[in-house]
């Protein structure tokens, strides 16, 4: 085998404490019988095994290794561990490995994998890439799944997340074009940033009472998604959460959240129902811009804070407003074709308020 740049990095915890030594360089028989040849460094406290070959095919790592006349346990697959020998199409990972690094298996071959039970933390982008990966289980061992884990695993259509997760980190699943539905487990209390943007084959999500915040972007571009219950767990949903969810009809929004951000729902399309709680003060800038097929809008008299562009481009018919004391708004927080030709629904008797106040003004038709 030809000597290439280096390819592998595998933590391994030393089962006892040692001396500092010189690089030795050690080799393994796989399971197929090819050989797969690893330096040791041993630091007193760990040990990291380096890959100087290409290898193509199916990779065994070993439970253990015999360094030193010590025998040693295989406990981390390490940072950029095997990133990028796009030729491997089967890893089998032992059940003393406790932790798969950051970048460990992107871009490989890996049309499938099992993870141990042993495994608590997979890494940062640690099977970024992996385009032929159709299917993944992750063991109840398992508590973070690192940001950008499986980004762009553009055949990716079955995830299984145990109860065990409690967060799944920004961009964890982002690309994951034919992931058509995911069940996110009642233990998630954080669905982080950009965590399923441009899944476009997601129809469907149910998300638990257990979730308190939905990140920046986190559904943005599921162009497939056609419905989603928010429960009355979350209290905020970042900015552009919801951004060009075009198959989108209906969203009810939560009466534990007191503000909808900025571009949430901006481009959905076929967004028909909206409903906003008495709990919400603030309507974020853009927050509803481009939902074309959203006719009528209810504002509950909770709110005191209108964006500018929060209901540009919806061509409504009506628009009711529960607001006892009308507020400034942004002479485009509504498109001019609701401005013109909409009917304002306002309080008894609070007419020549709407009249007065700086926005509202320019609906023309008021009652």
């Amino acid at each position: 085998m030809t000597t290439k740049r280096l390819l592998s990095l595998f933590c391994i915890l030393l089962s006892m404490a040692g001396t500092k030594a010189l690089a030795q360089e050690i080799k393994i028989e796989n399971a197929d019988g090819k050989t797969i040849y690893y330096k040791y460094y041993n630091n007193g406290t760990e040990m990291a095994v380096t890959n100087h070959y290409s290898y193509s095919g199916a990779i065994v790592i070993p439970e253990e290794v015999t360094y030193m006349n010590r025998t040693r346990k295989v406990t981390c697959i390490g940072e950029r561990a095997f990133t990028g020998m796009s030729n491997v199409t089967s890893v089998t990972i032992p059940n003393s490995v406790k932790t798969i690094g950051r970048t460990a298996f992107s871009g490989t071959s890996l049309t499938s994998i099992t993870i141990p039970n042993s495994v608590t933390t997979i890494g940062d982008n640690a099977f970024w890439g992996c385009t032929k990966l159709k299917s993944i289980t992750i063991p109840n061992s398992v508590t973070s799944i690192g940001k950008g884990a499986f980004q762009n695993c553009t055949s990716l259509t079955s995830v299984t997340i145990p109860n065990s997760v409690t967060a799944i980190e920004k961009e964890a699943f982002r690309g994951c074009k034919k992931l058509a539905s995911i069940t996110i487990p009642n233990s998630v209390t954080t669905i982080g940033e950009d965590v399923f943007t441009e899944c476009t084959g997601l129809t469907s999500i149910t998300i638990p009472n257990s979730v308190t915040s939905i990140g920046k972007g986190a559904f943005s571009k599921c162009t497939s998604l056609t419905s989603i219950t928010i429960p009355n767990s979350v209290k905020s949903i970042g900015d552009w959460a919801f951004f060009t969810c075009t198959a989108l009809t209906s969203i009810t929004i939560p009466n534990s959240m007191t503000s909808i951000g900025s571009h949430v729902f901006s481009e959905c399309r076929n967004l028909t129902s909206v409903t906003i709680p008495n709990s919400i003060k603030k309507i974020g800038g853009l927050a509803f811009s481009g939902c074309r097929a959203l006719t009528s809008i209810t504002i509950p008299s909770s709110v005191t804070s209108i964006g500018i562009g929060a209901f540009v481009n919806c061509d409504m018919s009506e628009v009711i407003s529960k607001i006892e004391n009308p507020f400034k708004i942004d002479k485009n927080a509504f498109t001019d074709n609701t401005f013109y030709n909409a009917t304002l629904y306002v309080p008894s008797g609070t007419i020549e308020k709407y009249k007065a106040t700086d926005g509202w003004n320019k609906f023309v038709f008021i009652k």
